[in-house]
C-alpha cells in the first residue's frame, strides 16, 4: 500500500479507526492518529502496554500492509 493512502487516513476528518492488514496476516488496530506515524517506506505502530509496561512500537514496510479495513465506531455512553 502506498504510504499516501495510510496518510489520507490519517487526515480524514473526523478520524475514523481503521485495522491495518499485513501480509504476514498480522493486523493493528488504529484508534487514534497519535499512535501511527506514516513515512515513505516505514510506518510506525504504538501499542499500549500494560499499566506501567509503557508502550511498544512496531517498526512495519509500508509493502507489507495489504489493507486498511475502517473499524465501526465505539458508541460512547454520556452519564449525567
Amino acid at each position: 500500500m502506498h504510504h499516501s493512502e495510510l496518510k489520507a487516513a490519517l487526515r480524514k476528518q473526523p478520524f475514523q479507526s481503521f485495522r491495518l492488514i499485513l501480509s504476514s496476516g498480522t493486523s493493528y488496530d488504529i484508534r487514534s492518529p497519535e499512535w501511527i506515524m506514516i513515512t515513505g517506506m516505514t510506518t510506525y505502530v504504538g501499542i499500549p502496554g500494560e499499566e506501567g509496561d509503557g508502550e511498544i512500537l512496531r517498526h512495519i514496510d509500508n509493502a507489507h500492509i495489504v489493507e486498511l479495513i475502517p473499524l465501526p465506531e465505539v458508541a460512547v455512553s454520556k452519564t449525567a
